[in-house]
């Protein structure tokens, strides 16, 4: 169950109820915590948790916490469609809304407003640090990065940061409250553009999906290769399904925006999957078709099937 410390953590609300959102709420209304979910869609947290389980069942994996407890925290939730109910009495709040810099400031400027002065306020951004947004605030000695992965397949870590002015209390409030709802704490030393394992996760997807776009090898093979020597039940184009293909370009598209450099921008084939609706599970096809993708069948090993189709 919950461990409160210095900050009395115990309301926490989360902005945005896209896959992420959805997942982060769960994992923490799992140990205890009142969790409000705000959105302005009363259907996507039901959408997320579906698209989680599909995620889940394509992966062979689930979330750390045994399967009922993962259940019981769905029902805990609170979602609502008015941002203010989540917000009144929260400890804790973090944004999990899309990658867009301007957008994340004008939701922090209304969390801000409507949210009690002691409350830390966090982004789920999955590579834009807290010192772009903290400003937007009337608290930036209270806010910070908390950025996860994807808890209910089982990854439970989460990169924390602080900005330009955040407090080593709220430093130490945020780190104790994500090993009280079972997940691991990365802090980060030094302000860095993609955090800690993500940063090292992103230079594999540049990589794979450079290779793919130009032409160099079916993306199939990079998963294989991927799983075989590592051991996992997906590779890196099927874990890009389980995010989102959009919310892969969008991240691709910060890091290019930040460098400039156009060995970081995302490819065009990319583009083009995401315009066409070809958004992984949340869609039913993305680079594999759901539910039933190409990499859970027993021969996708050995390259029996799908290495000649790109």
């Amino acid at each position: 169950m919950k461990d409160i410390h210095s900050r009395d953590i115990s309301n926490v609300a989360i902005i945005g109820g896209g896959i992420l959102g959805a997942q982060i709420a769960v994992q923490t209304a799992c140990f205890g915590y009142t969790v409000f979910l705000y959105d302005s869609s009363a259907q996507a947290f039901d959408l997320s948790i579906q698209n989680a389980a599909a995620a889940m069942k394509a992966g062979g994996k689930g979330p750390v916490v045994p399967i009922e407890q993962w259940e019981k925290g769905i029902r805990k939730v609170v979602i609502t469609t008015l941002m203010e109910a989540a917000l009144k009495n929260a400890d804790l709040v973090i944004e999990a809304i899309p990658e867009d810099l301007e957008l994340k400031r004008r939701i922090f400027a209304q969390i801000d407003s409507m949210t009690p002065q002691k409350a830390i306020l966090a982004t789920n951004s999955s590579t834009l640090p807290i010192s772009k947004i903290e400003d937007a605030t009337q608290r930036p000695e209270q806010c910070l990065n908390l950025h996860f992965y994807m808890p209910a397949t089982g990854n439970n870590l989460v990169d924390i940061m602080r900005g330009s002015k955040t407090s080593d209390e709220v430093m130490e409030a945020g780190e104790q409250w994500i090993t009280s709802i079972g997940c691991i704490p990365l802090p980060i030393k030094k302000e860095s553009f993609g955090f800690c394992f993500n940063r090292v996760w992103r230079s594999v997807k540049r990589e794979a999906l450079l290779m793919w776009a130009e032409g160099i090898v079916d993306f199939r093979d990079i998963d294989r290769a991927w799983m075989t020597a590592f051991g996992t039940e997906v590779g890196p184009f099927g874990l890009m399904d389980f995010t989102g293909l959009n919310v892969t370009y969008a991240v691709e598209l910060s890091y290019y925006n930040e460098s400039k450099d156009e060995r970081d921008k995302p490819p065009e084939a990319l583009k083009a999957m995401v315009e066409r609706g070809e958004l992984g599970v949340k869609t039913g096809k993305g680079f594999y078709s759901y539910p039933n993708p190409e990499f859970a069948l027993e021969n996708f090993i050995s390259g029996k099937i799908g290495s000649l189709s790109s």
